[in-house]
């Protein structure tokens, strides 16, 4: 039986040693190079040298065209098996065979989701010097084995995947899709999770005259190939950035290393580049995914506000939405006695850390949150995880809290970018936990191996007995077994050790619907999934491909933004101002006038609802069509509730403009303050009715 904690044990502890970096050059002075020693490589510039893998087809070739126009240098692409030539450029049969004969500087990656890992892993083999990983809905195990591979060499870095990927504007080098008219040469250092809040930040920073010098994304899912710190890294030695934007969101602890290491920045260094932040997801409900597949806090992370506070405490200037990047930053940079650019864009207005411990977060490892299923994971009923769990010979049995149990979750470490044992005692108050990172591995032998010295230190945090080491690493085997196998992200316990053998009490089981939807792997799974017991506009939104979340409380306002990030800041926003958003809806970065009308469709539904604020930024698509989705879906659905409808983006005026003549109960703004304010102040007249 685990004994009680004592004041000594109550502490938060970690094996993997965190590098958040201290250097004022890329040199190490390591013998043994590692990944770290790839960070120069995102350095692209108009010297970068692009392959395309997935060359040929519809959206690697609209997007391969539009670079080489705007100015990037593209060598050529792969089509496994096929030699021959596309948009004049070389085909070739492997990134082998291209690597010969092109020697690039980075490779562009346009395949699905199922073949994405694939793809890297062939990259890394030819050892290109940086990967960009464009495809949403990668299995996040694949993505295990592709993390493996990377720590275990020098020579490519990974950007993605399930990202943007990244620009170097004043090079005139993009390797991804984001939208070209956001940009304008400049000094602004730009790295994000979110594509659409980015593109906001873009247009924003041009607007005020100060352009872009290098945009970097780690994307959206769980495991990222670049990080903050990385970025943050080479933004420090950059000559041509002078002032430094990140936009985070709920999930991970990427921001918390991002404070650390600015606060140490500001220490250093005597006269540092200002740095602004966003951070979405504030007011995220606990246990949802929201939108990208990495947009939730798991088991012992910190919550969305818990990073804006820290990035706030290392003295970075927040802002409330990305709107304001541009006016605000250019004021830090006048104080430094930086002038503005005067862009040409149509946008125009005119040393290393040592070891470092994991921080104590109150949130425990057998978190009780909802368990309401929805697109990017699958949470399965408790009685559906006690079926698996006794298959794989685990004593189960339903009973109360007592003192003697132990939460013990495995799931997915974001910054050792590998799986994890998290573990505290069910009964502490004080949420202290044990955070084990280990090796990804499909060698069993390695993986007992690895559970024996897991199980020692859980024994020695909880201050065990010795001889409940051994049923501990049983069951660590076993649950390694259902994890690796099912394709899990998360299997969260609660149990104690009776009798010499773990009994779980309580259990919650998450896993990958990438690996289902973009593979058709783990059928058998997903097929617990029982959408009679999900909220209907929910299953609605996503026979649709949009991402809808119902909000609890009063609700008066239903939202409807294209784009997970931009979705979350928006009902961020509208709390702030007072506003009692409804939902949270995320059409797709790429709305259509067909999703704008499903969605209003959706929102219709729920009775809540007195205004509905449309919030589309309009990077990769364009107002005008959105403009007209939003007049064809008031006609057609007979609608009553007024619109408020902000557009920002490609074709902006014109979209303005067609909502402006329509006639209908439509507003229209540019501005999101004034769109925001509007929308509220309707909600709460037609309470008022």
């Amino acid at each position: 039986m685990a004994t009680s904690l004592s004041p000594a044990r109550i502490r938060c502890l970690t094996t993997s040693a965190r590098r958040l970096g201290r250097s004022v050059a890329f040199s190490t002075s390591s013998k043994k190079l590692g990944y770290a020693d790839t960070l120069p490589n995102l350095k692209i510039g108009a010297h970068t040298k692009v392959l395309y893998q997935g060359f040929t087809g519809r959206q690697a070739t609209a997007n391969a065209q539009e670079s080489i126009d705007w100015g990037t240098k593209i060598v050529g692409g792969v089509k496994p098996g096929i030699e021959g030539e596309h948009l004049g450029l070389p085909i070739f049969p492997s990134v082998r065979e291209a690597k010969k004969k092109t020697n690039p500087d980075a490779s562009a990656i346009y395949v699905p989701g199922d073949q994405t890992a694939k793809a890297i892993e062939e990259a890394i083999e030819s050892e290109i010097p940086l990967v960009v990983a464009v495809a949403e809905h990668v299995p996040v195990h694949d993505m295990l084995r592709v993390h493996s591979m990377l720590k275990t060499q020098s020579k490519t870095r990974l950007v993605g995947a399930n990202c943007p990927g990244i620009v170097s504007v004043v090079g005139k080098c993009r390797i991804g899709f984001q939208p070209l008219p956001c940009f304008s040469p400049g000094r602004i250092g730009i790295v994000n999770k979110s594509g659409t809040l980015s593109y906001e930040t873009f247009a924003s920073t041009t607007r005020a005259g100060l352009g872009q010098s290098l945009c970097i994304s780690m994307g959206g899912d769980v495991l990222a190939g670049t990080t903050f710190v990385d970025a943050l890294k080479v933004f420090e030695n950059d000559p041509d950035t002078e002032g430094i934007i990140l936009i985070g969101e709920v999930g991970g602890v990427a921001e918390l290393d991002a404070a650390e290491w600015i606060k140490d920045y500001h220490q250093r260094t005597s006269n540092p580049k200002p740095i602004m932040a966003l951070v979405g997801g504030l007011e995220a409900p606990a246990g949802r995914v929201m939108g990208h597949a990495g947009a939730w806090a798991a088991p012992g992370e910190p919550s969305a506000k818990a990073k804006y506070e820290a990035l706030e405490r290392a003295g970075v200037t927040m802002v409330s939405h990305p709107e304001k990047f541009g006016d605000g930053m250019k004021t830090l940079l006048e104080n430094r006695g930086f002038q503005s650019n005067t862009s040409t864009s149509s946008w125009s207005a005119g040393q290393q850390r040592g070891f470092h411990t994991m921080r104590r977060f109150k949130n425990p490892p057998m978190s009780r949150v909802s368990q309401t299923q929805q697109q990017r994971s699958l949470y399965i009923k408790q009685h559906q995880a006690f079926d698996i769990l006794q298959k794989g010979h685990v004593k189960t049995q339903e009973k109360a809290l007592a003192s003697e149990d132990i939460n013990l979750a495995m799931g997915i470490d974001r910054t050792s970018l590998s799986p994890c044992i998290t573990v505290s005692a069910a009964n502490s108050s004080e949420g202290s936990f044990l955070r084990i990172p280990f090796d990804y591995s499909t060698n069993n032998r390695i993986i007992i191996e690895k559970a024996a010295s897991i199980a020692r230190e859980i024994v020695l945090f909880l201050g065990q007995p010795s001889e409940c080491h051994e049923p501990l690493r049983k069951y660590i085997i076993k649950l390694w077994s259902i994890f690796s196998k099912k394709e899990a992200f998360l299997l969260s316990t609660r149990a104690s050790i009776t009798d010499g053998e773990v009994v779980v009490h309580e259990a919650r089981f998450g896993f990958d619907d990438a690996a289902f939807r973009s593979a058709g792997r783990q059928k058998e799974v997903h097929a617990l999934r029982d959408i009679r017991d999900e909220v209907p506009e929910e299953v609605k939104a996503e026979k649709q491909g949009a991402i809808y979340v119902k909000l609890d409380g009063e609700g008066s306002i239903g939202t409807l933004v294209n784009g997970a990030g931009l979705a979350m800041n928006t009902v961020d926003s509208l709390i702030l101002k007072g506003g009692h958003p409804a939902n949270f809806l995320d059409t797709g970065g790429k709305a259509t006038s067909e999703t704008i009308e499903g969605s209003f469709r959706i929102l219709c539904l729920d009775p809540r609802i007195k205004t509905i604020f449309v919030n589309i930024f309009g990077g990769l698509t364009k107002c005008d069509m959105i403009a007209r989705g939003i007049i064809n879906a008031f006609k057609n659905l007979n609608m009553t509730v007024p619109v408020v409808v902000r557009l920002r983006g490609t074709n902006e005026e014109k979209g303005q403009e067609m909502i402006a003549r329509s006639g209908l109960s439509l507003h229209s703004f540019d501005n999101f303050d004034e769109a925001a304010d509007k929308a509220i102040s309707l909600a709460r007249e037609a309470k008022k009715e």
